[in-house]
């Protein structure tokens, strides 16, 4: 039997949204967001990327991939909108974005929604944000965390400059840089007091579980 991710994996590239929905429905009835966002969507789109790399499907096959798996995270997303309202930790906020040039998204979203389940405020920037428009924003609604999201390598200097100028900010925020670019390459140089580097939600989750407030404390 095929693996619960290449089964998604093939949904998604077969344009099979309903079922998609429905795949990932039914695991929700046994499983938490957090197992479905690490364990199945992330190694279904990494199996697309593998199927694109390899010329096995085409750019527009990839590109259809992509797109039902943003339905199917945004369908999660919503499932929990109510939870996050009734779950509110006051004052705590958290921004997260793609850096200049970079196109993927997908992850940030997933990571926008284990937030939002942990009640906290959260702006979701998208992808592709240059780094002036990035700090405007974040001077005007001073999140406790940012995060920073990038895939390829050549990417790699401007991750460095975007932590390297949040890591100048008064108020201290923490810094988060998360993305497949974390699970390719070390980064340990970029690693401070301040700055963390997520290899997954699940690395995100033991994250909070072990420093719990110090992420967020501005005298830490």
């Amino acid at each position: 039997m095929e693996n619960r991710h290449e089964q998604l994996a093939e949904l998604f590239l077969q344009g099979r949204e309903d079922e998609a929905v429905a795949f990932i429905d039914e695991l929700l009835n046994e499983h938490p967001r957090l197992y479905l966002y690490e364990d199945i969507i992330t190694p279904a789109m990494y199996h697309v990327g593998v199927l694109w790399e390899t010329n096995e499907i085409t750019v527009a096959d990839e590109h259809l991939a992509t797109a039902i798996c943003d339905y199917v995270v945004s369908r999660l997303d919503d499932r929990f909108t109510e939870k996050e309202s009734n779950n509110d930790k006051a004052g705590n906020k958290v921004l997260l974005l793609g850096v200049e040039k970079e196109q993927h998204y997908l992850g940030l979203k997933m990571v926008a929604g284990f937030y939002r389940e942990m009640g906290w405020h959260v702006r979701y920037l998208g992808p592709n944000l240059p780094i002036d428009h990035a700090i405007d924003q974040i001077n005007r609604w001073r999140p406790d965390v940012i995060g920073i999201s990038a895939a390829l390598s050549y990417r790699l200097p401007a991750v460095k400059q975007f932590a390297h100028r949040f890591s100048q900010l008064e108020w201290k925020p923490a810094i988060l840089i998360g993305g497949r670019i974390t699970r390719k390459f070390d980064l340990l140089d970029f690693i401070s007091d301040r700055i963390y580097v997520i290899r997954g939600l699940n690395d995100l989750s033991r994250l909070h579980n072990q420093r719990g407030e110090e992420i967020i404390d501005e005298t830490s």
